[in-house]
């Protein structure tokens, strides 16, 4: 990918805009060159490194393109926000045919998305998988554990600046919008729409929080809710979320004839699983090794995500672990040692004010009272994995100020294991003009999950049409495996 250089005018118009709200007199002269699977186009943007700074260092972020199909009746672009944090946008939209890129919305909007900086193509947040393979436990048992993960996070922060250069310290989700509006002026557009789900929510909150009149639409799914400040409540709202997943899981097996659980007591089995887990007990069949707890619960919380892809899964897998089938592989993921953009963006816009390892036991207790069956979410590591990081927090927790935006969509499921539904409801009363649509099922990023979720969308992007206040859409059971 490359790009012509900004004409000087139109950078300096671009930098004005993007910090005072003025309009630029020039738009960015793009070089668009072909890329990805699905006849898309990249180019890059160049951007302040340090927005406070606008004429000092410049990084480039990858943006890439899928013009509508019907072209004599665009309506406009529609961003994509990238999730995670650290995931690409470019990959995820542009590479691979996603519903937003080869839905309904495609025929009538540009689909755009980008690599966030720190991100892939976009100064990629590098560590030493030496370094990185050091990590230690997020679930600390003791002092000992809780100080080496302490230890851990100062020394991991210092090898991943060394090995990543200026960018580290400077991917907060401020910068990154104001890198979003950079390419909405590149672009030459007036307005954007904006779909964004998890951590994309941030970022459209944070935009239309500094930018809420170049808002057109803007779609919430699954919203982050950056104004929680106590690592006790962050742990005990997504702990809350995932026990009533697990909870729904246990009862679609009921009432599921070609379950691989149906018929078994599936609360009493996992409580067996997990008990047998935290002994060191449970061997996983597929590798003949002991399996953790606190990978078990991973595996867990992966499934919640996508009941329609990974329940029939996830129930063949419990029934292999009892001893009752075939092997399964894990559903869960190891972890990833390539980069590090996740904890380098989510430390840069999060401060937790944990005072010691007793602080930390109790919240733990907190969530095993709040979920006894499920006891403690994997999401407690967005909190342990910011525990004595050393770098300045940029982006720290606030309650957004939005004013001035057309309405904007927000999109809750009932339990949701990654932003659970008291998070949607929290934004929800933050944004004035907003309309919460409620998906009565399970999953992350709805749009995926519900039909009925997908047809609202669509509409009010198009059409800027608001389902009305309290409308649900009802849930989607998985009546088959996947495929």
């Amino acid at each position: 990918m490359r790009r012509i250089p900004l004409y000087a005018a139109a950078s300096a118009a671009l930098v004005l805009s993007s910090l005072t709200g003025a309009q630029p007199a020039l738009a960015a002269d793009l070089v668009w060159e072909p890329c990805g699977g699905q006849q898309g186009e990249c180019t890059t943007v160049e951007v302040p490194l340090d927005w406070e700074d606008p004429g000092g260092e410049k990084i480039e972020i990858a943006v890439g393109r899928l013009p509508a199909t019907e072209p004599q009746n665009r309506i406009g672009v529609l961003f994509a926000a990238p999730g995670g944090p650290g995931a690409s946008g470019v990959d995820m939209y542009i590479d691979s045919p996603d519903p937003l890129s080869i839905g309904e919305l495609r025929k009538r909007f540009d689909i755009v998305s980008w690599d966030q900086r720190g991100v892939v193509r976009s100064s990629e947040i590098r560590c030493s998988a030496d370094a990185l393979a050091q990590k230690p436990t997020d679930f600390p048992e003791d002092e000992q554990e809780y100080q080496a993960l302490l230890d851990y996070n100062a020394a991991i922060a210092e090898d991943c600046r060394n090995n990543t250069g200026p960018a580290f310290g400077r991917v907060d989700t401020v910068s990154a919008v104001r890198d979003l509006d950079a390419i909405r002026e590149a672009l030459g557009e007036e307005q954007l729409n904006f779909y964004g789900a998890s951590y994309g929510t941030q970022v459209g909150q944070q935009y239309a929080e500094l930018f809420p009149n170049r808002v057109r639409s803007m779609v919430l799914d699954s919203n982050m809710d950056h104004s929680m400040r106590s690592g006790g409540d962050y742990i005990a709202t997504t702990t809350e979320d995932q026990e009533g997943a697990f909870n729904a899981f246990a009862d679609w097996c009921e009432r599921t004839p070609n379950c691989a659980l149906n018929g078994t007591d599936v609360r009493a089995l996992w409580a067996d699983l997990h008990a047998r887990a935290e002994a060191g007990t449970l061997i996983d069949p597929a590798n003949g090794k002991p399996l953790s707890a606190e990978f078990l619960r991973r595996e867990l919380k992966a499934a919640m995500y996508a009941p329609e892809e990974r329940w029939f899964p996830l129930a063949e897998r419990f029934h292999a672990l009892d001893g009752g089938g075939p092997a399964v592989a894990a559903l869960a993921a190891p972890e990833e040692l390539a980069q590090n953009s996740y904890q380098a963006i989510w430390c840069d816009d999060w401060r937790w004010d944990v005072g010691s390892f007793a602080e930390v036991q109790g919240y733990r207790e907190r969530a095993e009272q709040l979920a006894p069956q499920t006891k403690l979410s994997p999401f407690w590591s967005d909190v342990a994995t910011c525990l004595n990081w050393p770098e300045e927090v940029s982006n720290p927790q606030h309650e957004p100020v939005i004013a001035g935006t057309p309405p904007i969509l927000l999109v809750t499921a009932k339990y949701d294991v990654a932003t659970p539904n008291a998070w949607n409801r929290t934004v929800a009363e933050q944004i004035d003009n907003s309309v919460l649509l409620h998906y009565d099922g399970i999953g992350h990023g709805q749009y995926y999950h519900s039909p009925c979720v997908a047809d609202h969308v669509n509409d009010y992007v198009t059409t800027l049409r608001t389902p009305e206040p309290d409308t649900h859409c009802e849930a989607v059971w998985p009546t088959a495996p996947a495929g």
